[in-house]
Formats: structure tokens, C-alpha cells, sequence
């Protein structure tokens, strides 16, 4: 793979980075002789946080105005025309996020933040009853995740032997979806719930979530089946009506774009919500702002349920939040939205993983010799089995940050402006966007990864 074919693949591929602010040496602080300042950096780390839409901060200016004019009155009567009041102001990034995640406008709402949202859906959807108790989830789970989980077993008088983890066997770098449906099958007369994320987060494995989906509704369909999508939505596509998925949350601050804490995500399928009725509905953590819009404020002391996935939306959204996200939903349907952009990373990870497994420091994922100077590639090689990022494990491991051979790499990159993430102890993860990321700084980018092995390789001799 040259320079030379990295930007023959930029001509038959677009960027759409001249709609996003990109970091320069300058604004990141780092001093390079190398460099003029004003050289943008090379962001890989979309998978942590997006970068942000230039068009965000006229978004969020026109609220400040609409504050500073109208004050209270903006909730109903906003001072610019086609504008939303702020009453509905979640509600235009509905129908914008609900093809991103393959919903119906009415399974999708907009709120909260994601373990806040996963609390609220784990509350509604695990009801432990008889022998059929557990909750079905991977070892390596992200962490709040996993306190959520146990909390929600906690809460029902009951103890953590009422989760069942699934641990990535020795030798592996992820959990198989054969491994998975079996240990479905293995437990399928104890199991309450299964939640997996669509994405690892420190992985990077694309789940099969019609697989899986459809192997526990096939078997058990009394089992409820959730998905954290923090890492896949607006990073692959997803099909979640058609899946049968009962219910998904994610957050929007990674892949979508809509800044650090952004407003949050859900997914109900609509067979759970549309009997709602004030009679007749599922109990769940309930607030004004889930209630029929038409009586919200006439204060009544009766909890009449919006029929969609809003009837679990607690309190009024922030109006910041709001349309940062819709500005940057914009962006999404503006380049043709998520079966588009993943033709690009299909392209794009592949480029970096053809470059990567290139490399005389690159070791087999299958090799157990842990001592070889060098790196492996934790996430599945197929593309349909990853989304856009890769993690690197670089070894041999060692204790000392000094002599921590991924530590040394990723401050290399650092002082090159080649912004990544780092996960302790020795993974760092690539994530190449098809919004914003191109071929030619992908090849560069690991040029400079190359470089720093080459500059340390004699350490570890």
C-alpha cells in the first residue's frame, strides 16, 4: 500500500472534514519544528469523541439569542421563524436518528445520557420470575455497564450469581457469536435478559446482532433482548425494528458527533408501546415529559403514556444538547446517510489494516508469543465482524510507563499530532471516520506509528 494509492482512493471517495472544526498543532498546544502550527492534526478518535460540526455553534447561538430575547417564552413561541420552540425541541432529531439506527419514527427517542437511559430500560424490561433470573452479558463489558447490571439484580433482592458473564477464551481476542448462542442455549431456562453492546468498546467486534437477536426470540421468546450501541450507531447500520431487538440505548458524543455529555439515545420496539393507555401500560421510571403532550401541563395526577418510545423520556431535554445533536444528524443525512458512509469504512479500515498487518513488527492475532517485539491486532480481520476502529496491542508488556512500549508509541504519535486513544495497559485504539478521515493522513498516520517502533525498537532487544 503506497501514498500514491491512498489518494487514488481519496478521489473515488469524498471527505466531508470541510464541515467539521479540525484540531491544528496550534489549538492542541504541541510544538513541532516540523510543522507550521496552523497544520491540522490527524484524528483518529472518533470513537471517543466526535469532532464538531462547524455548523454546531450557530445551532447553539441561535438558542443563546432565543434565550437572551424571549426567556421563558421560547418554550412556546420562539423568536425565529423556523426554528423549533423549545416544547418540541427534541423532537425534529427524531426522525434524523431514526434511520441511523433502522426504527420506525415511533421506537426512538431522544434523552438522557446513555447508563442513565440503561437504568430506566433495565428497570422496565428485567423482571425476574421463578427460575428464569439472570442476565446474560459479556465479561469485558464496559464497566458502567456492568454496575448497571449488577445493581438491577441488586435492587431485586438478589445477588451477582444471577449474572452470567462470558469471558473471551484464552488465546482469542473476542467473543465468537457461535460461543455466544451457545452459552444461550446452555442457560436459556435461567435467562431474564441479554445485553451486549453492537460494538466493544476496547475490541472493536461488530456483534451479530440479527444472530443473536433472532437465536434468543427463536428459542425463548419471553427473553427480553437489549443492545448497547455506543460504539455502532453512526459508525455501521443497523436494522433494530426488523431485528426484533426489544429495546438498545447509546450515546451520541462518539460516532454522532453532538459534543462531550451530549443528549442521549433510545430504541423501544413498538409492540411495548403502542397499547400504552392510562389504563393500560407498563410501568417504568416515569416523568411529565413521557406524558401526552396535549395534558403535560394541565399537572394532572394521571400518567397518560405517549404511544411511542417518548413515553420513557423523564424530564425536559436541554436545549443545547438538542441541537447540537440535530446539527450533526444533519450532516449525516446531508452525505447520504449511514449505508453510504459505511461503504467508505469498510474501504477505509481495511486500508489501515492492509497497511498495519504489512509491517515486519506486525504479530500474527493467533501467535501466543507475548515476549516479540511488536504489535497484534486484537479486532476481528473480516469487515463485517468490526466497524471503523482498530486496537493495536503492542507488546512486550511492561510495568513501567518509562518502558511501556505503547506509551512510547502513543506519545510519538502525539508530538505528531496524531490524535488516538490510549487504553492502559498496552492497547491503542485507530479509528479512521468516513466523515472526516481520509486515505492519505490514514497512510501517514501509520507512517508515524512505524517510526516510533523503528525509534525504540533497540530498547527491547
Amino acid at each position: 500500500m503506497s501514498l500514491e494509492e491512498a489518494r487514488e482512493f481519496d478521489k473515488k471517495y469524498p471527505t466531508y472534514k470541510n464541515d467539521f472544526c479540525i484540531p491544528t498543532f496550534e489549538s492542541l498546544g504541541i510544538t513541532n519544528e516540523k510543522y507550521p502550527k496552523d497544520t491540522e492534526s490527524i484524528y483518529l478518535c472518533g470513537n471517543s469523541l466526535g469532532l464538531m460540526p462547524k455548523q454546531t455553534s450557530t445551532a447553539i447561538n441561535n438558542e443563546l439569542k432565543a434565550w437572551s430575547m424571549r426567556a421563558v417564552e421560547a418554550h412556546f413561541s420562539h423568536p425565529f421563524e423556523k426554528l423549533t420552540d423549545w416544547v418540541d425541541i427534541d423532537l425534529p432529531c427524531i426522525p434524523l436518528m431514526a434511520p441511523l439506527v433502522g426504527a420506525k419514527e415511533n421506537e426512538v427517542a431522544v434523552m438522557g445520557s446513555l447508563t442513565s437511559n440503561l437504568n430506566a430500560l433495565l428497570t422496565h424490561f428485567y423482571k425476574p420470575k421463578g427460575k428464569r433470573t439472570k442476565i446474560l452479558f459479556e465479561k469485558q463489558a464496559f464497566p458502567s455497564d456492568y454496575y448497571a447490571f449488577v445493581n438491577i439484580v441488586k435492587l431485586h433482592g438478589l445477588d451477582e450469581t444471577h449474572l452470567i458473564q462470558m469471558e473471551v477464551p484464552q488465546g482469542e481476542t473476542y467473543l465468537k457469536t457461535e460461543s455466544i448462542l451457545s452459552s444461550i442455549d446452555a442457560n436459556l431456562d435461567d435467562i431474564a435478559l441479554v445485553c451486549f453492546p453492537g460494538i466493544q468498546y476496547y475490541t472493536g467486534q461488530f456483534f451479530d446482532i440479527k444472530t443473536i437477536t433472532n437465536h434468543v426470540k427463536r428459542k425463548a421468546p419471553e427473553i427480553v433482548v437489549g443492545w448497547d450501541l455506543a460504539h455502532a450507531v453512526g459508525n455501521v447500520p443497523l436494522e433494530l425494528h426488523d431485528w426484533q431487538v426489544d429495546f438498545a440505548a447509546w450515546c451520541s458524543y462518539k460516532y454522532l458527533n453532538a459534543g462531550p455529555g451530549g443528549i442521549a439515545g433510545i430504541f423501544v420496539h413498538e409492540i411495548h408501546t403502542k397499547e400504552n393507555t392510562p389504563t393500560r401500560y407498563e410501568p417504568r421510571l416515569a416523568g411529565w415529559w413521557g406524558n401526552n403532550s396535549a395534558d403535560r401541563f394541565k399537572m394532572l395526577e394521571k400518567f397518560d403514556p405517549i404511544a411511542s418510545a417518548l413515553s420513557y423520556r423523564q424530564s425536559n431535554p436541554s436545549v443545547i444538547d438538542c441541537v447540537a445533536l440535530q446539527s450533526s444528524l444533519q450532516v449525516f443525512e446531508k452525505v447520504g446517510g449511514i449505508e453510504k458512509l459505511r461503504e467508505k469504512s469498510l474501504k477505509l479500515t481495511q486500508f489501515l489494516q492492509d497497511l498495519l498487518t504489512s509491517s515486519k513488527y506486525y504479530v500474527p492475532q493467533e501467535s501466543t508469543d507475548d515476549s516479540k517485539f511488536g504489535f497484534k491486532i486484537l479486532t476481528p480481520l473480516l469487515p463485517h465482524e468490526r466497524g471503523a476502529q482498530l486496537s493495536v496491542l503492542f507488546q512486550p508488556h511492561k510495568d513501567n510507563k518509562q518502558d511501556n512500549v505503547m506509551e512510547k508509541v502513543f506519545e510519538y504519535l502525539h508530538k505528531h499530532a496524531i490524535i488516538c486513544d490510549e487504553r492502559r495497559p498496552d492497547v491503542i485504539r485507530l479509528a479512521p471516520l468516513p466523515l472526516y478521515n481520509t486515505f492519505e493522513e490514514t497512510y501517514i498516520a501509520v507512517q508515524r506509528l512505524f517510526q516510533a517502533l523503528d525509534h525504540i525498537a533497540s530498547d527491547y532487544k
